[in-house]
């Protein structure tokens, strides 16, 4: 029964969320209340956490993926949808922030003209997100990273009547459109070279060059090697400006800042990570240890390195000169991002298997910590700019004294990303620290220890001014109370999280999306592979 529940859901959650979308404004002229609109992509939320949910629930219990052929086609012939170990977390985090920020957006709706073309974009946004984590196929990745990014650039310009939100919206769509050009670019590189765009075949092809006589000969196995090193390039550079990887991270200041509150949470808390997670998946998964690139994958890593450590120094650094409160959270997010790309290199320093493991591991760990942080902070600070009427922090001293639970939130969600016990935070800089030593590279958690430090001041900054301070009187006096539960429940999760992280790091270790074994995420691998053979009567 759960098994067929869960193989449903995976095909049609992504169609549902869009069917919801494409609804939306047919609901709005049928029944003219704006209320019932507000809670369609609550709805939405509601849909995408009970399906994931479900589906994770039955890869932990079986302790297999879920491979779905959509229109009845078989992996490498049709699109398959594949969930996994690393995924399925993701997208389960993914989906219970989103509810979060589609609840917060009831509140934040005032703030609309039009709320039911926000509310398409939002759902439209959750969509793309999920169609990016879930699918297996290089292909539809990037036709759901356009739809992505669609709705996050008509999101960020949501408030049209301000030329700032505009610029930056204009901005993150052009440089964007280049990108997504570039990852195509890529995929034909992919598609000449292997005749596939199947993840899982891909990963076999690379790793194993017998397998290479299902698909055309094209030229030497070094013929195959400069393709692939020359795609991932072009893809690398794609993803990581979606991460707001340093130097692609200059869209995100302006972005963040200039998007609705509840917009920015789910920018800066959810889908930055598509980046990070796409980079894992090339790198990890198709193009793992003891792939075609060889070492030039020691190269690419190395480099990812570097530019997380200028990633994760600048961002914090950019923190301490800011006025703007939404400024210094999306500054908090580049430096941020540059310390998870630094652990997922940490095995260019060592081919050990521990090291490896303990990178995915620690990426993952810090993924859910940090979303669930910046998206509690944004929201959080949304309610202190609704009660100051401004965003500059010069002005907001004092206003969390007004809001005793939201500033209860607002402590709790920095004191995670610094890194103190017993959050979550802490125990996700632990396992970035031990890849590194474990690496033998003592540099890196040298570098992750000061990043973390040059980062407080910009923290303090915020809390002082926000919440400690003496001044405010022109504020505004309206409680918020129903809100301000809801931004307190989430940081009690930040907390409840750290003290259940023995069960939460045996599930973030269980990915396993490495070449060292045939479990985890490398099933869907093998099983799409071995469909492929079997159809073809190679296996039985």
């Amino acid at each position: 029964m759960i098994e067929s529940l869960a193989y449903v859901l995976t095909g049609s959650l992504v169609p549902v969320l869009a069917l919801i979308a494409f609804s939306t404004p047919l609901i709005d002229k049928l029944v003219q209340n704006r209320k019932i609109i507000g809670y369609m992509s609550v709805l939405a939320g509601v849909w995408a956490t009970i399906g994931n949910s479900v589906i994770y629930y039955w890869i932990v219990r079986n302790g297999k993926p879920i491979v779905y052929g959509f229109g009845g086609w078989p992996p490498h012939f049709g699109i398959s949808y594949a969930v996994d170990g690393l995924n399925g977390i993701v997208g389960l985090m993914t989906s219970w922030v989103f509810l979060a920020i589609a609840l917060y957006s009831l509140w934040y709706e005032k703030h609309f003209d039009e709320p039911v073309w926000y509310h398409v974009m939002l759902i439209g946004l959750l969509a793309g997100m999920l169609g990016c984590l879930y699918t297996g196929d290089a292909f539809n990745l990037f036709v759901m990273l356009e739809v992505l990014s669609i709705s996050a650039y008509g999101l960020v310009a949501f408030h049209k009547e301000r030329a700032e939100a505009v610029e930056a919206s204009a901005k993150y769509a052009l440089i964007g459109a280049v990108a997504t050009t570039i990852y195509f670019t890529a995929l034909v590189v992919i598609y000449a070279t292997f005749g596939t765009l199947n993840m899982g075949v891909l990963a076999c092809l690379s790793r194993t060059p017998s397998c290479l006589s299902i698909v055309p000969v094209v030229g030497s196995i070094e013929t195959y090697r400069l393709a692939s090193l020359f795609a991932v390039a072009l893809s690398l550079w794609v993803f990581t400006y979606k991460a707001a990887l340093f130097p692609n991270h200059f869209w995100l200041p302006d972005a963040h800042p200039e998007a609705p509150t509840p917009v920015s949470a789910a920018l800066s808390g959810l889908v930055v990570n598509i980046g990070v997670y796409a980079t894992m998946r090339f790198l990890y998964t198709i193009f793992g240890e003891g792939s075609l690139l060889g070492e030039y994958r020691t190269i690419v890593l190395i480099a990812l390195f570097i530019l997380g450590v200028i990633g994760a120094l600048l961002g914090a650094l950019m923190m301490m000169i800011q006025k703007d409160v939404k400024r210094l959270l999306a500054y908090s997010t580049v430096s941020h991002m540059g310390l998870i790309f630094m652990v997922l290199s940490a095995p260019a320093f060592s081919s050990s298997p521990r090291v490896t493991e303990l990178a995915i591991a620690a990426a993952i760990l810090h993924i859910i910590s940090h979303g669930v942080s910046k998206a509690l902070l944004f929201m959080t600070s949304g309610i202190f700019i609704d009660s100051a009427g401004t965003r500059n922090m010069d002005e907001m001293r004092g206003v969390g004294r007004k809001h005793p639970l939201a500033s209860t939130a607002f402590i709790i969600g920095f004191l995670n990303l610094v890194g103190l016990v017993p959050f979550i935070g802490f125990f996700s800089k632990l396992l970035m620290y031990q890849a590194y030593m474990e690496a033998g590279f003592p540099i890196g958690g040298v570098i992750l220890i000061i990043a973390s430090a040059v980062s407080l001041p910009g923290y303090l900054k915020a809390l002082y001014s926000v919440v400690f301070a003496i001044g405010g009187e022109k504020q505004s006096e309206r409680k918020e109370v129903g809100v301000e539960v809801l931004m307190l429940a989430i940081s009690i999760t930040l907390l409840v999280m750290g003290g259940f992280i023995i069960p939460l790091l045996g599930l973030v270790s269980n990915t396993e999306l490495t070449s060292t074994s045939m479990t985890g995420s490398l099933k869907y691998v093998y099983e799409t592979f071995y469909t492929i053979m079997r159809l073809g009567g190679v296996a039985p």
